[in-house]
């Protein structure tokens, strides 16, 4: 999306992704707090974390994850424009008390299927650590598959480097 682009709504079946606003700092810094988001997020810290989700980028897009009016947590899309690598990555985070509930799932494939049917891309790309077993379930749900293995790619809270999964999803394999 580009800065002329404003970030649209959308409605999953059980969750909202919507703007995310300034005045979601408290929620989100309360969500960026959650020890098992801690254990996954960016190590630079919360109130930078939430600074620049706030802020956002212009390659990123970000959203609030609602559920019933609640903030959950976030989930943001890259897209490549070039159209010989055309493609969208999506991350995600969501707070321990919304977690094993299916608002990942939900999250995340609204957000694909947005990605697929209105933005056009014909692939998309996640990449979790490989520890994170209920994260690469969430994803497999929605029908992304494993690429293979990042080595050492991501730096974790401990300071030391972990491996991360790249997988990916084509158009036709959303469920």
């Amino acid at each position: 999306m580009t800065d002329r682009d404003p970030v649209p709504t959308l409605d999953g079946e059980k969750v909202r992704l919507r703007p995310m606003h300034e005045s979601d700092r408290e929620a989100l810094l309360e969500v960026l707090r959650d020890p098992s988001i801690v254990e996954v997020w960016d190590t630079r810290g919360t109130e930078l974390s939430a600074d620049e989700l706030i802020a956002g980028d212009e390659d990123w897009t970000v959203w609030a994850v609602e559920v019933d009016g609640r903030f959950a947590g976030s989930i943001q899309s890259a897209e490549e424009s070039d159209p010989d690598y055309r493609h969208a990555g999506i991350d995600i985070f969501l707070s321990s008390a919304f977690q094993g509930q299916g608002y990942g799932t939900d999250a995340v494939r609204t957000l694909a299927r947005y990605l697929i049917e209105v933005r056009g891309h014909h692939r998309l790309t996640i990449d979790p650590a490989t520890s994170n077993v209920r994260a690469i379930r969430t994803y497999e749900k929605v029908g992304f598959k494993p690429v293979g293995v990042m080595r050492q790619y991501e730096r974790g809270v401990q300071g030391t480097f972990h491996d991360g999964l790249l997988m990916d999803m084509l158009a036709d394999e959303l469920r």
